[in-house]
């Protein structure tokens, strides 16, 4: 007998929540720019920097010349 495939209800749920934040921050962005104009490239690391962790602005390339 071939073994059951696993639930993905859970993981489904989660990549769900996660594109629901994305979609939010993606508002939230929108409005911002609308009223400040563009966002800055300091301004996004240092965004990035304050969610993320100074070690995730050296592995996406930001620190990159």
């Amino acid at each position: 007998m071939p073994p059951r495939p696993r639930p993905r209800s859970g993981y489904i749920t989660e990549a769900v929540r996660h594109q629901l934040a994305m979609d939010g921050l993606a508002d939230i962005v929108a409005s911002h720019e609308e009223e400040h104009g563009a966002l800055t490239e300091q301004e996004v690391e240092d965004a990035r920097r304050e969610l993320f962790g100074e070690e995730s602005a050296r592995t996406s390339g930001m620190d990159a010349a």
